[in-house]
């Protein structure tokens, strides 16, 4: 059974930054893919990016690209996602996920963090 925790989350004013990181339990890391949703009040759950096992082949949202990247690393069972620019668009839950293989859709994962709010300020 794989386990993932997600740290890092909170308030940051438009322009900031936050670094959101993920621990995997339960698995090696190094077998699983692993990936960031997120979800805002009102809305669907939202693919924001996701990175293959090797951490060769990165994968993002229109709406991140450019402002957020995604990496792993497995000697220490962990992912991150860096998130620069940010904007008061991109306030939602982050739920960090994994599985054997990478997907696009919510469906796609069978495991998922508790989350953690990224609350962006104008």
């Amino acid at each position: 059974q794989v386990q993932l925790a997600e740290s890092g989350g909170g308030l940051v004013q438009a322009g900031g930054s936050l670094r959101l990181s993920c621990k995997v339990s339960g698995r090696t890391a190094k077998d699983l893919a692993l990936g960031w949703f997120r979800q805002a009040p009102g809305k669907e759950r939202e693919f924001v990016a996701d990175i293959a096992w090797s951490g060769h082949s990165t994968f993002y949202s229109d709406s991140v690209k450019g402002r957020f990247t995604i990496s792993r690393d497995n000697a220490k069972n962990m992912g991150y996602l860096q998130m620069d620019d940010l904007r008061p668009e991109d306030t939602a839950v982050y739920y960090c996920v994994a599985d054997d293989y990478l997907g696009r859709q919510p469906e796609d994962y069978d495991y998922w963090g508790q989350g953690t709010q990224v609350t962006v300020s104008s």
